[in-house]
């Protein structure tokens, strides 16, 4: 009883009350810190999260061959991301949400966890191009998955996918490094990978929409606000005629299977435009592979393929290019005036050249077939050897070009840069000169050289795409003109909003009189000479033939170049084959049966 009535001690009243006191004093300086001190910053906090801004997602532009038939669908897809900030700390429920996400995806909940960690991004892709069931039933309990959102986006489908895939090119997820440097873009995007879709990406791309959304505490939906509306992209009009590029690859593709080849390429120009008709590139690729839902396998068999169907061979290829030089080397000699066109030479079948430092050393340099005399138009249309090595390297008293000056000439029609056309990856081909071979090889320049450059053989590549564009500079009468893929922009009414115009690369450098010489022995090549075959078709033509010894004894990569009509030029047609075992005429069969069904259609 005495115990009960004993007071507390003073020491421990007072020591009570300061804890109090100081217990306040830290309550209030907490309070005046996230009022006053940092009241702004979580006013912002708190106004995040009452609203969320989303995408209204637009159309990507589309692409139309030039009688506006389709080339390029827009489908529309669906993907799961996952907001990473909104996921639970607690990990037992995050487990808990995994779990039960991953009943519905058909996935391992570590699979979904591994994928989400491993991210670096803040909206993590965890499903695309949902499948149509598990999208239905993942909608309707999305609402358990608050940090999980379904997003809709577009995916491309190309029609007939082979047959335009290195002029089209395909598009692919936006990666993280390009984000960081682009403008207007997010993580949801797709962009242009290759061909069209690529270099004309600014005008493609849509501009989506923003809607913002406010809820209340409990995540009601209170008011949407739409702060800017989508904005579909613009689509492309081609010069490309989508059943000549068919009928190009098909008969091209059934030319290899015959030959036993496995790579080829043409390109089919507009002379009067630099209009791109046909751009073929054998072996070539399904670009509907890298669209959403495509096996790993399937992309690994691509990527690994020996015969590199990517690579485009009509704008990329470096080839030898043979006697397919051999207008232009002829316009050159009469540029330069050292032959008449009426001038004779004599062959023989061969010329032989004796070593300047020990006679008694002989160099041969032979023909395919013994031509007799023969002057500048018939050499052109049976393509005599003896009469462009003399005019090219010079023999017994006849001057011949030189080194330097059949490079002139060459660079003037293009070879040894590139076109400028309007897709991503072309090559510049290769024209050699003394001092790139002194300097490079660490041998002097030989007659030798200059004789095998003046047919079109030795160091010299070119692709076929330069060679369609010379031709078509001889074809339009001197105007060596950009080739060109695209020919309009229009809006998704196909209404024209830019027409592209031709770009002249150059134009007054070709004399039309020493022009029509070529072009005549050009003509008769199609009627007697190494392209007699062309000869039936419903229109006159003009052509060359080539074919250039490769590295492979035995292979040579097969040339045909032709327009048509002769008269009025309105096509340009460029094949080659490459690796073609034995001297075969494999790409001529091929322009004609083109260019007969393309004047009779």
């Amino acid at each position: 009883e005495k115990k009960l009535e004993v007071p507390l001690s003073k020491k421990i009243l007072q020591g009570f009350f300061i804890f109090s006191l100081i217990l306040i004093l830290v309550l209030f300086g907490k309070t005046f810190q996230l009022q006053i001190i940092e009241g702004k910053k979580y006013l912002n906090l708190a106004e995040g999260n009452k609203f969320k801004i989303y995408q209204i997602q637009a159309e990507r532009g589309v692409i139309y061959d030039k009688n506006l038939k389709q080339l390029v669908e827009n489908f529309p897809s669906f993907d799961l991301f996952c907001q990473k900030s909104n996921l639970p700390q607690n990990d037992a429920e995050r487990k808990k949400i995994f779990k039960e996400l991953a009943g519905i995806l058909n996935k391992a909940p570590e699979e979904i966890e591994k994928t989400i960690s491993e991210s670096e991004n803040l909206a993590v892709l965890v499903l695309e191009n949902i499948p149509q069931q598990i999208l239905i039933l993942l909608e309707t309990r999305i609402e358990e998955f608050p940090s999980f959102q379904i997003r809709r986006n577009i995916i491309r489908n190309y029609i007939d996918g082979n047959y335009f895939s290195h002029l089209i090119g395909y598009t692919g997820k936006i990666t993280s490094e390009e984000l960081k440097s682009s403008v207007d873009y997010s993580i949801f995007d797709w962009v242009g990978r290759e061909g069209v879709e690529k270099s004309y990406e600014s005008v493609l791309k849509e501009k989506s929409g923003k809607l913002q959304i406010e809820k209340d505490v409990s995540g009601n939906i209170i008011s949407q606000k739409t702060i800017s509306l989508p904005e579909s992209g613009k689509s492309l009009v081609l010069w490309l005629d989508y059943d000549l590029q068919k009928k190009i690859y098909d008969e091209l593709n059934t030319a290899l299977e015959r030959v036993g080849a496995k790579a080829g390429a043409a390109v089919a120009l507009d002379p009067r435009t630099g209009g791109v008709l046909g751009l073929v590139s054998i072996p070539s690729f399904d670009n509907n592979l890298f669209q959403k839902g495509t096996s790993i396998e399937a992309l690994s068999n691509l990527f690994n393929d020996p015969d590199n169907p990517l690579f485009d061979r009509a704008i990329s290829g470096e080839y030898f290019i043979g006697s397919t030089i051999k207008p232009l080397t002829a316009y050159g000699a009469l540029e330069e005036k050292i032959i008449s066109p009426d001038k004779e030479i004599d062959c023989k079948g061969f010329i032989t050249i004796p070593n300047k430092y020990n006679p008694e050393i002989v160099y041969t340099y032979e023909d395919h077939a013994t031509h007799g005399w023969i002057s500048m138009k018939r050499a052109i249309a049976e393509s005599c050897n003896v009469y462009f090595y003399t005019i090219g390297g010079g023999y017994k008293g006849q001057e011949g070009l030189g080194p330097t000056r059949i490079k002139k000439y060459l660079e003037l029609f293009g070879w040894g840069k590139d076109t400028g056309i309007d897709i991503p990856g072309e090559s510049e081909g290769f024209v050699p000169d003394p001092a790139w071979k002194k300097a490079e090889i660490g041998e002097p320049w030989w007659d030798g050289d200059t004789y095998h450059l003046a047919i079109g053989q030795g160091y010299l590549l070119v692709t076929p795409l330069q060679v369609a564009n010379a031709y078509s500079a001889i074809a339009n009468g001197g105007k060596l003109l950009q080739p060109q893929i695209v020919q309009k922009i229009v809006d998704s009414q196909k209404n024209v909003i830019e027409e592209i115009k031709p770009k002249i690369i150059r134009e007054n450098f070709i004399d039309s009189e020493n022009l029509q010489v070529v072009k005549e022995g050009m003509r008769e090549t199609a009627i007697y000479g190494t392209a007699s075959i062309l000869n039936n078709l419903p229109v006159k033509a003009a052509a060359k033939s080539g074919t250039a010894q490769t590295s492979k004894a035995g292979y040579y990569h097969n040339w045909i170049s032709v327009f048509a009509p002769y008269d009025d030029p309105q096509i340009v047609l460029t094949i080659v084959i490459a690796d073609v075992d034995g001297a075969l005429a494999a790409a001529t069969p091929v322009a004609r049966n083109v260019l007969d069904w393309y004047f009779t259609r």
